[in-house]
């Protein structure tokens, strides 16, 4: 199994960790300390070795920060994680509140007191987030103070090691573009911006740019990692050499340069040292990489980072991948849907016997070389949870009369999938059906959406809501997130969301999941993998435009479906769509499961 069910955080450790932590900043003469849920490549995915905040705090999600004064704490988490940082958090020791409507800097500003020192790690912080922490400080009188070693990592006794995950190579044919033209593509932006030099912070952007893959961390096949790139000199790759065998080190040495990680600070005082223009991203670049450049006489140019963009720009091999993929993942997905509709209504099926299923018809293809991220599969009133992970104490029977949400996904070496859904057991509320039908208008409204050239996905976004918010409803999470090519399942600067403000270009792949979830009660998400098409001319209309085609293949629950609610083209998407479903995963199907999957995708 690629996923555990063990119990992954006690909140009764709060007390006595916080009160170290506390001693411990007493004793360097700081007086608080910010800890996110971050390492040193700000990326969603962390090593064991770096998950100061669940180790202090017992909260696992996936997004958050902590911020300690001596006699008082809170967590800062979003909408996602409201009611699981209350089972997972001792509630006396760290009080929670709301990421965006209780903000972190609102707290510090209303909390410390002129002369106090407000201590961080500049290697966790980003250089735009440390400009506005010391914003706040300064109007509280207080001094923000970067360590030198973080304070958490005293007092972690039992700290596990950093990864060693071997690199591998990325097949050119899957990976469709070679290492010297994505590093002359990304260098030929860079010179454009007026910048000698970028520093590359991003484990996935670096997998992409030397076709490399790693496994440094869970379910994301990442080389944890720095590089830097020259216009005058080679491209450095800081990574740790075990990591490398001599196939992998000398197919690398043949674009980069091979230091060790504790090189690279080092490497980036010499850059400021010979006056170098240097590139960073502000939003995902430690404070520390510019502080280093800067103070040793370098200049910056802070812009995104290049990689970005190209490697959310799928090429056609990545895309033919992505297909080639998700038909196979379809297939056992519908192998894993017809057991459910078997097994569920007996009354015995919990959320760990479904999730474990799903993993073992996924691995029965031969070729899963993980899951994409852990399964969401939540009964009743833990469906409510958006972003649940089921532990041998969480865990629920499935009940009948209630829907089932199930939200997973797989990593291929051809692509990266990640698919939800809703199914009913039992019978049905009509108030179910009704929150469904609102849920699949939203879904339909993405799929067939038609856009121009430089559309954000902010502005698809309502879309998603429109027929939740005419009934009074909504939901706290994203429409959709950018997915990579055996990358993360989570991946910029695409996305379906308020924030969303990269325009969508023909080749990203993005995910469509409106939800609801009634507290207590149910969950409800319906999510398919999208492909943004070229633009095309529409009859009648006056310029081409852009539109999406559904990656994910597989069965939208007809039970849950109340008819009445979808207008004609709604309930044309959902027959054409379910037709296509029949026509392409079929021929891999036999026996039973052939036959369900028919009955699955009948016309409404």
């Amino acid at each position: 199994m690629f996923q555990t069910f063990d119990t992954p955080t006690d909140p009764s450790v709060g007390r006595p960790r916080l009160q170290a932590l506390q001693a411990e900043l007493a004793r360097r003469g700081l007086d608080g300390f910010l800890i996110p849920r971050a390492d040193a490549h700000q990326g969603e995915y962390v090593p064991p070795c770096d998950c100061r905040l669940q180790w202090l705090t017992g909260f696992g999600g996936s997004a958050g920060v902590a911020a300690v004064l001596g006699s008082k704490a809170a967590i800062f988490v979003d909408g996602r994680y409201t009611l699981q940082v209350r089972e997972q958090v001792d509630c006396e020791v760290f009080t929670p509140l709301h990421l965006i409507n209780e903000p972190p800097l609102k707290w510090i500003e209303a909390n410390l007191s002129k002369g106090m020192k407000l201590g961080f790690d500049p290697m966790l912080h980003t250089l735009n987030a440390t400009r506005r922490l010391r914003e706040v400080c300064a109007k509280a009188g207080a001094e923000l103070v970067a360590v030198e070693t973080n304070p958490v990592d005293a007092v972690w006794e039992d700290r596990p090691e950093a990864p060693l995950g071997a690199v591998s190579l990325y097949p050119l044919k899957l990976a469709g573009e070679a290492v010297a033209d994505k590093i002359g593509r990304v260098m030929g932006s860079v010179v454009e911006r007026g910048a000698d030099a970028v520093v590359i912070t991003q484990p996935d952007s670096i997998a992409w740019l030397f076709n490399i893959r790693g496994s440094d961390v869970s379910h994301t096949p990442l080389p944890l990692s720095f590089a830097v790139l020259q216009a005058a000199q080679p491209s450095v790759l800081f990574i740790d050499g075990r990591k490398l065998s001599n196939e992998v080190r000398n197919e690398l040495s043949a674009y980069a340069d091979i230091a060790e990680p504790h090189q690279f600070l080092p490497a980036l005082e010499s850059l400021g040292k010979e006056g170098l223009t240097v590139m960073v991203d502000p939003d995902l670049a430690g404070e520390a990489i510019a502080t280093r450049i800067t103070e040793a006489g370098g200049k910056l140019v802070e812009a995104a980072d290049p990689v970005l963009l190209p490697k959310a720009i799928k090429n056609a091999a990545e895309i033919a991948g992505a297909k080639a993929a998700h038909l196979r993942d379809a297939a056992a997905y519908c192998r894993f849907l017809c057991w459910l509709d078997e097994e569920a209504p007996k009354g015995t099926l919990d959320e760990i016997g479904a999730a474990e299923k799903l993993e073992a018809f996924r691995a029965a293809t031969g070729v899963l070389k993980d899951i994409s991220f852990d399964t969401i599969s939540g009964a009743g009133p833990n469906g409510a949870i958006c972003h649940y992970r089921v532990n041998r104490e969480s865990n629920l029977p499935i009940p009948l009369n209630r829907p089932f949400l199930i939200d997973s996904g797989g990593q291929y070496e051809d692509g990266t999938t990640d698919i939800t859904r809703t199914i009913a057991v039992g019978e049905m509320t009509a108030e179910m059906k009704r929150h469904f039908t609102l849920v699949l208008k939203g879904h339909i409204a993405i799929a067939t959406a038609r856009f121009p050239e430089g559309t954000t996905g902010a502005q698809l976004d309502t879309l998603a809501r429109i027929a939740l918010w005419q009934a009074g409803l909504d939901y706290d999470h994203g429409t959709g997130h950018g997915v990579g090519a055996y990358l993360s399942v989570h991946e910029g600067p695409q996305r379906i969301a308020k924030t969303g403000n990269q325009p969508l270009k023909p080749g990203m792949i993005l995910s469509n999941e409106p939800g609801y979830y009634p507290a207590g009660e149910y969950g409800i998400r319906i999510e398919n993998l999208e492909l943004v098409t070229e633009a095309r001319d529409i009859p009648g209309g006056e310029r081409p435009m852009l539109g999406f085609e559904p990656l994910t293949l597989a069965p939208i629950d007809r039970r849950l479906v109340d008819v009445d609610l979808l207008t004609v083209p709604e309930r044309n998407w959902l027959n054409a769509y379910h037709a296509r479903v029949r026509h392409e995963v079929g021929p891999h199907l036999d026996g039973k499961t052939r036959i369900w999957l028919e009955q699955a995708t009948e016309p409404v």
